[in-house]
């Protein structure tokens, strides 16, 4: 387990139960914590035969989810056969069972009976498609789920705007029970980097690409390889670069590594952004302790900053952000960068002329 307390977890989305074993035996090897059996994604699926297999030949905790279409998931039977299922995962045996806010209360009572000798862990889970609600919605929602009986309150929303992350940020802080929130889609990929750092209970990290369970899930070996977050904690300073696209940026690899070199707790991670300003202004907090700017927020940058470098005011443009004392301080390197590379390449020449 990670130091942080946050489970990493591998969603396993096989079509066999052959193959979904052999996938927990490559997350093992992956540094995951646990895994999410998929069955949904199981084509002609057994639970009675299906189940003893998976929960008895894990090699890692399991999360067991049979998510139904309406949920955003694959199966679409009969609910009577879907919860006695879970009921059955639970009385198998499983660490985790997924059950949907929506048939949770009716579900828990129902289970009563396996519940009471198992050592299974119910999370209950709510999904949001279309957005991320304020912050009192959230907050309203994580006390409705926890009052039901949860073990685990788990939300999911999607975001819009990169500042969406804050307020899920915000509500997993202030949480008072075990929570998994996570914000779908390519602006909300901080919200799965930076969960240990917030307290989340668990992110989530595909075997590879293609293999993901949710829009904008990130690798595995990416979680623990280039943003280690099974070394990250509440003290991690977050560092990012802001740009619109950002994808492609070779940033995160960089800097990730020259961080782990210097034995700096520190991560840089992706920010896809709309609007400049209104980042840095809910982004402000002392955690966030720095940017880099590109593409087309450079111009943007320099009018938002308490203090400009006068190279950066003469050009007119910032590349690079640092917070310091309260305030954002403007820097741009690409000059002095264009400047040595050139001179290098003059000396590289005027050395072979010689020659």
């Amino acid at each position: 387990m990670s130091r942080n307390g946050c489970l990493l977890c591998a969603p396993l989305v096989a079509e066999s139960v052959d193959e979904m074993l052999s996938q927990m035996r490559v997350a093992k090897k992956n540094g995951a914590d646990v895994v999410e059996l998929r069955v949904d994604y199981i084509q002609g699926f057994a639970p009675e035969m299906d189940l003893p297999r998976l929960i008895r030949g894990r090699v890692l905790p399991v999360i067991v989810t049979y998510r139904p279409k309406w949920e955003g998931g694959n199966f679409e039977g009969d609910e009577v056969f879907r919860v006695k299922a879970l009921r059955k995962a639970i009385s198998l045996g499983a660490d985790f069972v997924d059950v949907e806010l929506q048939v949770a209360a009716e579900f828990l009572e129902c289970s009563t009976p396996e519940r009471k000798d198992s050592s299974s862990r119910v999370v209950v889970s709510n999904h949001n498609y279309k957005m991320t609600p304020s912050l009192g919605e959230i907050g309203s929602l994580i006390a409705r789920i926890q009052s039901i009986g949860a073990d685990v309150v788990k939300i999911v929303t999607t975001a819009e705007k990169v500042t969406d992350v804050a307020r899920v940020f915000h509500a997993v802080v202030h949480s008072q029970v075990p929570t998994i929130a996570l914000v779908m889609g390519p602006k909300g990929l901080i919200s799965r980097l930076l969960a240990p750092k917030f307290g989340g209970f668990l992110t989530f990290g595909a075997l590879g690409v293609g293999q993901e369970s949710a829009p904008g899930q990130p690798t595995l070996l990416q979680l623990t390889q280039m943003y280690r977050v099974d070394r990250m904690d509440r003290d991690t300073k977050v560092f990012g670069i802001v740009g619109n696209p950002v994808g492609h940026s070779k940033g995160p690899i960089i800097h990730n590594a020259a961080f782990q070199e210097i034995g700096y707790n520190a991560v840089y991670v992706p920010y896809l952004v709309d609007d400049m300003r209104e980042f840095l202004e809910v982004y402000s907090g002392s955690d966030f302790s720095g940017f880099s700017v590109t593409i087309p927020f450079k111009e943007d940058a320099l009018r938002c900053c308490d203090e400009v470098d006068p190279i950066a005011q003469a050009i007119g443009a910032v590349n690079t952000i640092i917070r310091r004392d309260g305030k954002l301080i403007g820097y741009n390197t690409d000059c002095e960068a264009a400047i040595s590379a050139i001179e290098d390449a003059l000396r590289g020449r005027s050395t072979s002329l010689r020659l």
